[in-house]
């Protein structure tokens, strides 16, 4: 048997409640372009890149623009979400992810930090997570946008563990599939009809605690 060596956690809809305020930059960056921007398609944003997001935004609308043009979109959605997310505070890490984290480190299970987002460290840092961490991973440490599994795979060697030692906690089929790519396993937070592809589906992690964990992927 495998023992679990490493835990490794997106952000945004994992640990903590910032998936709505990528949303309503998105929103608000469409609605400056003449287009809708609906719940339903920013499912389609989960895990992805910004640049990656942005081209997901622009296919919705119909519209195209230059290298030059996009890069002032993205930024401009990136100041109203910066916006949003100096105000965070404790209150708004998700049910169960402290305890979570607090437990795995008292079991000596390693833990990192796999996420797209190029605003993890101030969110981490607004929240107070920062100190569960023994690697962060994010976006300014990354090239290639989740399916691609290079976020996790620095995450484990950061982690000085192998692949099938990891356990990757995600919402997005983006990073689910990045998981199975980097060889890990995975629990997925959130529908079982969205991430039914991960080995585990959980509602939060206050389903979640390393003797659930050991005992499942014992059984796999």
């Amino acid at each position: 048997m495998t023992t679990i060596k490493a835990c490794l956690f997106d952000l945004d809809g994992v640990l903590v409640d910032t998936a709505k305020y990528h949303y309503i930059a998105w929103k608000e960056l469409a609605d400056s372009l003449g287009f809708t921007f609906t719940e339903k398609d920013n499912e389609r944003l989960k895990g992805v890149s910004r640049m990656a997001s942005l081209d997901i935004l622009l296919e919705i609308g119909g519209l195209s623009f230059d290298d030059a043009k996009k890069a002032e979109l993205a930024q401009s959605k990136n100041d109203r979400y910066v916006e949003y997310i100096t105000k965070m505070d404790s209150s708004e890490i998700l049910p169960g992810a402290l305890d979570f984290l607090k437990e795995c480190r008292s079991a000596g299970i390693k833990v990192a930090l796999g996420s797209a987002s190029k605003n993890a460290m101030m969110i981490l840092d607004n929240t107070g997570l920062t100190p569960y961490f023994d690697a962060i991973i994010d976006g300014n440490k990354t090239s290639a946008a989740k399916p691609d599994p290079e976020v996790f795979l620095l995450g484990a060697q950061a982690l000085e563990a192998r692949p099938e030692e990891c356990i990757v906690f995600e919402d997005a089929e983006a990073g689910i599939e990045a998981a199975q790519r980097a060889g890990m396993r995975s629990v997925g937070i959130g529908s079982p009809e969205t991430l039914g592809a991960a080995d585990l589906v959980i509602a939060s992690l206050e389903e979640m605690n390393t003797q659930r964990l050991g005992e499942f992927f014992a059984s796999k």
